[in-house]
């Protein structure tokens, strides 16, 4: 099976050509008409590439890519009627890879989709690792110093997160959109709760903490104090 690619586009035209052709290829193709059920497909979905409208109803795409792009590494080709510079430039600088003005060729659309496929799969790794820490994201499997941590699915989501953005301090915000979704309504302590949770697995063998607490922001991996 190939690659999973989502589809963000509030004209269904569009979305009908789009799948047709994509389906053909092989891929396969989640559609979402508007941002907001958009970043739920992303976090649902985990889409290799995102096929990303700028003039979306709700949250526009500027706001769906950069949300996107705050929190992992899917590759975003932007697909808008507006052909000014400037607006490119803002498409690109919020974190999009690419840029297609409509009306697009439908061939030239998809051999850009090939091209980021490849560039994308060849920056992913396998295996992540930070300091003594690994997770493999093939198995799902973490160990440290070869001790091996069974993990919940959702301190799984968590870990993988602080494991693709090592040193970078993750506001609480962020984190909730990237491993819970953005709408979620539930208690405001329970990522303080999963993160205990994480600790204790981490940490059980007296192993120095690498889940640091970044006051009144959020958490963040690095190495020991």
């Amino acid at each position: 099976m190939k690659e999973r690619i989502l589809i963000i586009e509030d004209d269904e035209g569009i979305v009908n050509v789009l799948k047709r052709g994509l389906t053909y290829e092989g891929y396969q193709v989640d559609i979402a008409y508007n941002g907001e059920s958009g970043l739920v497909a992303a976090r649902t979905y985990h889409p290799d590439l995102v096929l990303l409208d700028l003039m979306l109803p709700g949250i526009d795409g500027i706001e769906v890519c950069q949300r996107l792009r705050a929190v992992g590494d899917t590759a975003i080709l932007i697909l808008t009627a507006r052909d000014d510079v400037q607006d490119r430039i803002h498409g690109l600088d919020s974190g999009a890879d690419d840029y297609v003005v409509k009306p697009f060729e439908l061939t030239e659309l998809l051999a850009r989709v090939r091209a980021l496929l490849r560039r994308t799969k060849q920056d992913r790794l396998p295996v992540l690792t930070f300091a003594d820490l690994s997770l493999d994201t093939a198995s799902r499997q973490a160990s440290r110093q070869g001790r091996v941590i069974d993990l919940t699915a959702k301190e799984y989501d968590l870990l993988e997160l602080f494991l693709r953005h090592p040193r970078q301090v993750l506001e609480r915000g962020l984190i909730f959109d990237r491993v819970w979704g953005y709408d979620f309504g539930g208690e405001s302590n329970v990522l303080d709760v999963y993160i205990r949770y994480l600790r204790e697995k981490l940490e059980s063998n007296n192993e120095p903490r690498l889940l640091h607490t970044a006051r009144g922001v959020g958490y963040v991996l690095r190495e020991p104090d």
